[in-house]
Order: structure tokens, then C-alpha cells, then sequence
């Protein structure tokens, strides 16, 4: 697989799985432009990609800020003329219970993140992966196909169910013009986003009980989003891709 001169947009590429997926697109050849909030997290991925390939363009960015989401498509087309892929991988999670005062506070940050910049995003990078023929991959959650055991997880599932419906309509959408947009949906990941939200890192796979006895790292996900971007999975959009080592057996 190989993804020799083509230009790839990541979101929430500083650390996680969209740090992975930096580090694996470069090593495949790719200009990886990576965007982030976290300035010292962009550059380690910097370093990391450039040993394996190209060194990334780095764009620090809130892609929720206003103007944003326009500044890091015009600083990837000046940079680089296109857009091949698109990943839409930028995401947190947050807790608050419907009873809870700061609901809807908690409602407009998640949503905000989850799906309203993700939209924005791929309406502006539209025209060049159009032009390019390219392919969206969207990084979603096991969270809309699990059962609302956690009254303060409800926002963040809210959230994902909606982008994960996003991308089936988009799919939908762009597959006319010859762009694919497909759906990656991991379980438990080891990255930070779990522990940016307050949770205990002391929390293990063991904890979780998932039937194979294990959480993902970030790479098995990067791996995934590669085969979905590559020719080797031309037929393949509106597809919504789980890896969760097993998580929804216990559903």
C-alpha cells in the first residue's frame, strides 16, 4: 500500500489515534498535515513522522473557533494544492447527566467538537477531494450501538450517533462524484481522551472485561483507516468499520 504524493488531513493529530495515523500515512509516503490545539504534542508527531517519511505540516487549530475549519483548508491547499483524504478524527468526551445543571453547557462543547465542526470541515474540503477523487474517513464510536447504561455518557452518544449517521448520508452524497466516505468506530483505545475527560489512568483492559482480554493501541486503528483510504478498498463507502476487540459480544 502505498500513498506516494497524496496529500491527507488529519484532525486531533497530536496525540491518539490521529497521531497514529500521522506516522503510519507518512511512512507510506504521504504529505500528512496535521491538526491539533496541543503545540509540544504537534511537534513530537513532527519528529515521529519524519523519521518514517515527510515531515507534516503542522496546523495549530481549535477547528470549533470560528474561521478555523477555513484556515486549515487554505493553509493545506497553499501547502500542498489538494486533498486526497480527509480524516475527521478530532473528538473529546465529556460527562453531564440530563438532571445535571451544566447539561446543555456540556451539550454544546461535545456536539460543537463531535459533529458540527466535523461537518464544516468536510463542507470546505469538499471541492478539492471532489476534484481529487478522494475519500473521507470519519473516526467515530462503538458509543451509538451499545446499550445507555451511563446517564452521564448520553452526550457523548448522542454525538457520535449523529456523526456516524452524517457519514452513512454523506457517503450518499459525495459517491455521485466519485469520493468515498467511510466510518471507523473503535471500543476502548489506550490515548488521552479518556483521560483528558478525568478518568483514572489506573483503569486497565482487565477493568473493562473485554472478551479477548485486551484494549486497542492507537496503530491497530491506524492500520484500519489506511486499508479504508487506500485503492485496495475502492468499492468500499457508507461502511462503518467496529474494532473493539470483542466490546459489543456484551450487548
Amino acid at each position: 500500500m502505498s500513498f506516494l504524493d497524496k496529500v491527507v488531513l488529519i484532525t486531533g493529530g497530536s496525540s491518539g489515534i490521529g497521531a497514529a495515523t500521522a506516522v503510519a500515512f507518512s511512512r507510506e509516503g504521504a504529505n500528512v498535515v496535521i491538526v491539533g490545539r496541543n503545540e509540544k504534542k504537534l511537534n513530537d508527531v513532527i519528529e515521529k513522522c519524519t523519521v518514517v517519511g515527510n515531515k507534516p505540516l503542522s496546523i495549530k487549530a481549535d477547528i470549533t473557533h470560528e474561521g478555523e475549519a477555513e484556515r486549515i483548508v487554505k493553509e493545506t491547499i497553499e501547502a500542498f494544492q489538494k486533498i486526497d483524504v480527509l480524516v475527521n478524527n478530532a473528538g473529546l468526551v465529556r460527562f453531564a447527566k440530563v438532571l445535571d445543571s451544566h447539561v446543555l453547557e456540556t451539550y454544546d462543547l461535545i456536539m460543537n467538537t463531535n459533529l458540527r465542526s466535523q461537518i464544516k470541515l468536510t463542507h470546505l474540503a469538499a471541492p478539492s477531494l471532489i476534484e481529487s477523487k478522494g475519500n473521507i474517513i470519519n473516526v467515530s464510536s462503538i458509543a451509538p450501538k451499545i446499550k445507555p447504561s451511563n446517564p452521564e455518557m448520553i452526550l457523548y452518544g448522542l454525538s457520535k450517533t449523529a456523526f456516524s449517521y452524517f457519514s452513512r448520508a454523506a457517503a450518499a452524497e459525495f459517491a455521485p462524484h466519485g469520493v468515498r466516505v467511510n466510518t471507523v468506530s473503535p471500543g476502548p483505545v489506550e490515548t488521552d481522551i479518556m483521560y483528558n475527560a478525568g478518568v483514572n489512568k489506573s483503569v486497565s483492559d482487565t477493568d473493562l472485561k473485554l472478551p479477548l482480554g485486551r484494549i486497542s493501541q492507537p496503530e491497530e486503528i491506524a492500520d484500519i483507516i489506511l486499508y479504508i483510504a487506500g485503492d485496495k478498498a475502492i468499492a468500499i463507502t457508507g461502511s462503518d468499520h467496529t474494532i473493539d476487540n470483542g466490546f459489543l459480544l456484551k450487548f
